[in-house]
């Protein structure tokens, strides 16, 4: 079935055109969810929160070619994961401002090593163990491709505090990323 005939048929409330598109788009949703979620235990809860959002709202989608239906769908999931982080940043602020006070800036210009060896599971584990702040950053900065100001805009922070949570972000994860290396590198002495 064609992903603009499974839309309309979900539209209309058909249990099995919603069990496809579950079954069919909940993968790559998932992925998201994590992406955004520190446990697998949130990102199934917010998995299963924005598959509610999409059955309430589907007959609002407009069908603009192959692809549009999953991209209507991850912007959902986008926007649900940074509607929790906004409401989880309102309740912890004052320990992202201590956090923010006692970290340097990083100008240093040192790039996270070479990405391609790592398996993107282990990626993938390495950015959900980041602190909320600095994995918020990080998502919506490398994979939505926002600007600092369009980061501080949407998670209600100043723009100094997105660039420093994303400089902590890759500091942590470059120093997770040289341990794996060194134990990936390290050889038995004789």
């Amino acid at each position: 079935m064609a992903e603009n005939e499974l839309a309309e048929m979900c539209g209309k409330g058909l249990q099995a055109a919603q069990d496809e598109l579950y079954r069919r788009y909940a993968p790559g949703m998932f992925a998201i969810c994590r992406r955004y979620c520190g446990n697998t235990e949130d990102a199934e809860d917010l998995l299963h929160d924005g598959f509610i959002k999409i059955f309430r709202t589907i007959r609002r989608f407009r069908y603009q070619g192959a692809g549009s239906l999953k991209g209507w769908m991850g912007r959902i999931f986008v926007n649900e994961a940074v509607s929790r982080l906004r409401q989880k940043a309102r309740k912890d602020i004052k320990a992202v401002r201590a956090d923010n006070q006692d970290i340097p800036s990083d100008d240093s210009g040192d790039d996270i090593p070479i990405l391609e060896a790592i398996p993107p599971e282990t990626l993938m584990e390495m950015i959900s163990g980041l602190p909320d702040g600095c994995r918020s950053v990080l998502n919506l900065y490398v994979f939505e491709q926002k600007s600092h100001k369009e980061i501080a805009k949407i998670l209600g922070i100043k723009e100094n505090s997105s660039t420093s949570q994303l400089h902590r972000a890759k500091r942590i994860l470059k120093t997770k990323l040289d341990a794996l290396w060194i134990r990936q590198t390290d050889f038995p002495k004789h």
